[in-house]
């Protein structure tokens, strides 16, 4: 069954499928309406990047019967304005969202500074595989990963980093997000050095671009 894949700014995507939607991390360096329509949305952190307050009210009161499904420090922020329709999730859950399967990978932020407190980061596997979100972490799921959002650049990542963790996961294809920092100048070496060391087919969409997986 076909799913159809478009990349909002930065780190959010949007996935869609039979009709129904599920968007991830729309955050602030991500589009007003971005997660706008959604009948799910999975938030992998607490950092603004990703997490949006304001994104979320306005899709959850736009649909009625739109839920979230995040880690308890985005939960405890959010879930009083929408009893029952958020859900804490953390390591080794799985659930349905919006007709997707969904298993939760990793419990932490990659690190920042060693004097910077880690804080609590869970990726998303979609559909046995079909997709892979890590949010702020290199996590690598005990599953085959078809489609793996690659965060191509942070501060807390250098490009030989992102090289290896693309060998270890072992995707089919990679799609760049969490990309909002990186200039146009700096893209060309990152896809390169990623296209040719990775060792997956290496693949980037401007934000509003879609594919189907």
């Amino acid at each position: 069954m076909t799913t159809k894949l478009t990349k909002k700014s930065h780190a959010c995507v949007r996935l869609e499928k039979d009709g129904r939607t599920l968007v991830l991390d729309p955050g602030v360096f991500s589009e007003e309406d971005a997660a706008l329509g959604a009948d799910a949305i999975l938030i992998t952190h607490e950092h603004p990047d990703h997490f949006n307050e304001e994104r979320l009210r306005a899709a959850m009161e736009a649909n009625p019967a739109a839920e979230i499904w995040t880690l308890r420090s985005v939960a405890e922020k959010i879930s009083t304005a929408f009893p029952g329709r958020v859900h804490t999730v953390g390591h080794g859950d799985t659930f349905t969202a919006a007709g997707f399967d969904v298993q939760v990978h990793g419990e932490l932020h990659a690190v920042i500074h060693p004097d910077i407190p880690r804080i609590t980061n869970v990726g998303y596997l979609i559909d046995g595989g079909r997709v892979f979100h890590p949010g702020d972490a290199l996590t690598v799921p005990d599953h085959a990963v078809e489609t793996l959002m690659l965060p191509v650049m942070a501060p807390w990542s250098k490009i030989s980093e992102v090289i290896d963790y693309v060998r270890e996961v072992k995707p089919q294809r990679a799609y760049d997000v969490h990309d909002a920092l990186l200039t146009d100048l700096a893209r060309p070496i990152y896809d390169n050095q990623i296209g040719a060391l990775g060792g997956a087919e290496h693949l980037r969409l401007a934000p509003g671009e879609s594919t189907s997986l």
